[in-house]
């Protein structure tokens, strides 16, 4: 890092005499016979806005509505408005807000505080106040702004940004400054990087850019390309109406930036080169590195937007998307063939999305494409297997044998005093509902589950190898474009003044574990204290359960008691998703606050070490009451004569006779469509229109108190009103927790993938339509990966063979039916298999105070009850003890989770080997760029060399007939070179 800001420094200086010339220019005369007056020195003076060109616009309408004809010039001038400086010819390549206060009418604008050396003197006593340590950075920067509240004076404010924007300038960029704008009280500094700036930092951040060379790409011969060849011709009306200007078999060799090699580019059009993106990235490179050094510590503009000497930062939005005036442009294109619901069939147009957001972002929407579209044959087997178990629920020995009522078993009561004796043809729906989700075809299905999110971790991989050979991504690195943090360098400075009295000063200072290790015991306390408070609350919502069943019994509404059932497991189920909704909210709040207070270096480290805890805590909290459901509940329970107790008197409940499968897909099924109805869609459409009609409601507010001239709002004005982009840590965050969903507990609700399929359909357009028309254009960021998700993602689809294993062979009956077909049946079938796992209990055994109050509720007089369990009967010698059945099922259950695991993760590591990470014919392309590059560059040294011939050709004078060449002579003669 040190050598690349040496580096960047000594880039500045070089090309400083060179930049000093391309100071901004503006038809003010104010401004240009200022440059004139001081050709040398940047002034801290830069164009304001001339009050003839501000209201070219207004002018603009008027003509229009009187029919007037409007000049030529008027219409260059006001040409898509705001996105151009007053003269209409400096694209805005980004900007920066900052608040106004005004005293009376006048306005104080920084102009006027020009040359004076003693404002200057003022200004620079005044800036050396102390201030706070600065906030970390965001994925946009601005929202930092938000989160911090400041007490700095407005002159403060104003010096630093005087000084910040004299360095800025000092970079090469151009300013100028609108502090008229038809918002009241926000200034905008508008900044234009000119050529030989994003030339220059162009070659400092090493970006690839397209070269003259053009080659073909020549299609696989393979039986799989002409697959996907054909299949590309098939699916064409699904693909968007996106132009693309290269035909699809041309790519352009790309090689990376440099000043020396300019001619290997196409330069013919030098405002079309490095594209809006691309401008505004470079320019956010050079803010970032530009400081205020006046202070007790350095400013960036991270730290510059957190003290509130600037209010916000972002760069433009192409242009508008709505309306007869809206001119073609990137923007308008997505909104029409991506944010739009009329495309929800259609593909992403992923390169134009990767073209105006950038590839991190591209990157999301092209695996949260891939992540649908793998769904498809996942809902499809889902719904198969749902309705299986549709067909085969009249064929169903148990089920059938519980809704006989020929069978007349009595059961023991479902809780002390309360409840009463019942008959186990009452529990008939649900043993034929749990037969929808617990059948044959579960165990395939888990199974398929689980080779599919293998190979959808295959088919991402090949798909992102692919993105990065088409983006020009393969060489790239992100260490290339780490930073450190602004807080970093603050914490490594005060360390730095510490250590000044004393003998330990080291050449380098940095944080040590040692330093960070309080901020790592506070992360340890309060992840530890946060994951007991979800467990406390889930084990709050089983007290519900408990004392609101008890409380529903003791009703003499019929209706009450009859749908007691299905009464406690919704609401408990609701109540567990407004929890987990709630604390959702609190946990990320949180894990920034403790992200912040271990200080990462990097912005990366900051990233990763974030979404690892935010991770940790929405996963405990979005998944302990299912765990809780699928492996504790019904087997913490006792028996009659012996309950277990927990607070006192209230006893641990128990699963129906079908088992608690149906409960855990009631669970998974609120749950999710809960989190994506609620969490997702409200909260992504609802709040965002929320706070941008209370940013326009207070915009107007003040504009009603500070009346101000009627103006069309210009593009900088508009993106102020939208939403910051506060980074793609949740929308990652909402699709790896549906994963989880999908494929943890896929067992018991195989309709979870068409759920989320239905889901990710509408998740897709409303985050585009987000990104399009609710936020502001976010900052261009390259990545290669998704990063941190991938492993996440890995480790869920490990996780997820053994949780369906175990779903499998302690939570369903597919385990026990196996075994008293194959064991215990004296046909080989499952008749006689519901009483075969009762148990006797004789009521006289009740522990006094807790045999029911009404014995005589079923109208005779009950004397021994069954409940589910292989026990021994009250008359064997060892009554109630654990039966023999007990243990041959648990081995057998232990046996099935052995072999399930291994056979699946032996499946799964097949096809990952069987797979290649990279497509043959990207690999092909690869190394045929890299010939190709080798040729070009050998190329260009051949006619340098023969330039140079010819060259010293010319320079060379002949001899005549008559004369000799010279005679060697004991010392050398010295001849002037060639020139």
């Amino acid at each position: 890092m040190d050598r690349q800001r040496k580096r960047a420094d000594s880039l500045d200086q070089n090309d400083s005499a060179l930049e000093l010339d391309s100071s901004p220019l503006s038809s003010c005369e104010h401004s240009s016979s200022l440059q004139q007056t001081h050709p040398t020195i940047m002034s801290a003076d830069y164009e304001p806005v001339c009050s003839e060109e501000k209201n070219l616009d207004v002018d603009f309408v008027t003509r229009a509505k009187n029919n007037e004809s409007i000049p030529m010039k008027d219409l260059c001038s006001d040409k898509v408005l705001g996105l151009y400086f007053s003269d209409g010819k400096r694209r805005v390549d980004y900007v920066l807000t900052y608040h106004i206060q005004k005293s009376g009418s006048t306005r104080r604008q920084s102009s006027k505080f020009g040359d004076n050396s003693f404002i200057r003197r003022l200004r620079r006593s005044l800036s050396k106040r102390s201030s706070r340590a600065p906030l970390q950075p965001k994925e946009d920067p601005e929202v930092a702004a938000q989160e911090h509240q400041t007490d700095y004076h407005e002159d403060d404010k104003r010096f630093k940004r005087d000084e910040f924007e004299e360095n800025l300038q000092k970079t090469g960029l151009e300013l100028e400054k609108d502090e008229g704008s038809t918002i009241p009280g926000v200034g905008f500094l508008k900044i234009h990087a000119p050529w030989n700036v994003l030339c220059r930092e162009a070659e400092f951040m090493k970006l690839k850019m397209p070269t003259k060379k053009v080659y073909e790409v020549k299609q696989g011969s393979s039986v799989v390309e002409k697959i996907r060849m054909f299949i590309h011709k098939v699916t064409a009306p699904l693909h968007p109406k996106v132009d693309t200007s290269r035909a699809q078999c041309q790519k352009p060799l790309s090689h990376p930036f440099s000043r020396e090699k300019q001619h290997l580019f196409d330069l013919s059009d030098k405002n079309k080169f490095f594209d809006s993106k691309t401008r505004s990235s470079i320019v956010y490179e050079v803010l970032k590195r530009t400081k205020c050094i006046k202070p007790k510590y350095p400013l960036g503009l991270t730290s510059l937007l957190a003290n509130g000497v600037y209010t916000s930062a972002y760069p433009l939005h192409d242009g508008d998307i709505e309306g007869v005036s809206a001119e073609p442009n990137d923007r308008k294109l997505l909104y029409e063939q991506w944010a739009s619901y009329s495309v929800f069939y259609k593909y992403q147009p992923i390169g134009l999305i990767r073209k105006y957001f950038g590839e991190k972002i591209g990157l999301y929407f092209a695996w949260l494409g891939v992540y649908t579209q793998m769904l498809i044959p996942a809902a499809i087997i889902g719904v198969i297997v749902f309705l299986y178990g549709c067909a085969t629920v009249d064929d169903n020995i148990p089920s059938m044998e519980i809704c006989d009522p020929r069978n007349n078993i009595t059961m023991c009561p479902l809780c002390d005093q309360a409840c009463s004796y019942w008959k186990l043809v009452t529990a008939c729906g649900t043993a034929r509902a749990s037969h929808l989700f617990d059948n044959a075809a579960t165990v395939f299905f888990s199974v398929f589950m689980a080779l599919w999110a293998v190979l959808f971790m295959e088919h991402w991989k090949r798909r992102q190898m692919r993105l990065n050979y088409v983006w020009d991504l393969t060489g790239f690195g992100e260490e290339e474009e780490d930073h450190n943090r602004a807080e970093y360098e603050f914490r490594v400075m005060q360390k730095k003044v510490k250590l000044e009295h004393s003998d330990l000063m080291d050449e380098k200072v940095k944080l040590t574990c040692t330093d960070r290790l309080p901020a790592y015991l506070t992360t340890v306390v309060m992840m530890g204290f946060m994951i007991i408070v979800t467990f406390v609350i889930v084990f709050g919502v089983i007290l519900y359960r408990i004392s609101i069943r008890a409380a529903l019994h003791m009703s003499s509404h019929p209706v009450v008691r009859y749908n007691i059932r299905a009464t406690v497991k919704t609401t408990a189920a609701i109540i567990n998703l407004i929890i987990i909704i709630i604390l959702d909210e609190i946990y990320g709040a949180i894990a920034r606050w403790l992200t912040r207070l271990e200080v990462p270096k990097t912005d990366k480290s900051f990233e990763e070490r974030l979404i690892f805890k935010t991770f940790i805590l929405k996963f405990v909290n979005a998944f302990t009451p299912i765990v809780y459901l699928a492996f504790f509940r019904g087997r913490l329970v006792g028996r009659p004569g012996n309950y277990l107790y927990v607070v006192g008197s209230y006893r641990m409940e128990e699963c129906a006779h079908a088992g608690c499968l149906m409960e855990l897909c009631i669970q998974l099924c609120i749950t999710m469509l809960g989190k994506q109805l609620i969490q997702n869609n409200l909260f992504e459409i609802g709040l965002p229109k929320l706070k941008k009609m209370l940013r326009r409601r207070k915009s107007e507010m003040v504009s009603i108190q500070e009346p101000v001239p009627h103006k069309t709002l210009k593009r900088y004005e508009k993106d102020q009103l939208l939403g910051p982009f506060v980074g793609l840590n949740p929308e990652y965050m909402e699709m790896i927790i549906q994963f989880g969903m999908v494929t943890l507990f896929v067992a018991s609700f195989p309709l979870a993938p068409l759920f989320a399929l239905l889901n990710n359909i509408i998740e897709i357009r409303l985050d585009a339509k987000k990104f399009v028309t609710e936020l502001r254009r976010p900052i261009a960021a390259k990545a290669k990966d998704i990063g941190i998700w991938y492993n996440l993602l890995r480790g869920l689809s490990k996780v997820a063979v053994i949780v369906n294993a175990f779903v499998i062979a302690f939570t369903s009956d597919f385990i026990p039916r196996l075994v008293y077909q194959y064991m215990y049946s004296p046909d080989g079938t499952l008749h006689g298999f519901v009483n075969h796992t009762l148990s006797y209990f004789n009521v006289t055994d009740f522990d006094p105070g807790t045999e029911p109050l009404q014995p005589m509720h079923l109208g005779y007089k009950v004397s021994v009850c069954r409940y589910k369990d292989y026990r021994d009967p009250p008359w064997s010698s060892t009554k109630y003890e654990l039966s023999k059945e007990f243990w041959a099922i648990l081995a057998a259950r232990l046996a099935f989770v052995i072999v399930f695991q291994n056979v699946v993760m032996l499946m799964s590591d097949f096809v990952d080997w069987l797979i290649p990470d990279i497509p043959k014919d990207i690999s092909l392309q690869i190394h045929k760029e890299k010939i190709l590059m080798v040729e070009l560059f050998m190329k260009e040294e051949q006619g340098k060399r023969f330039a140079a011939r010819d060259n010293q050709d010319n320079c060379t004078v002949p001899l005549s007939a008559n004369q000799r060449p010279p005679q060697p002579r004991s010392r050398p003669v010295s001849q002037a070179n060639c020139s």
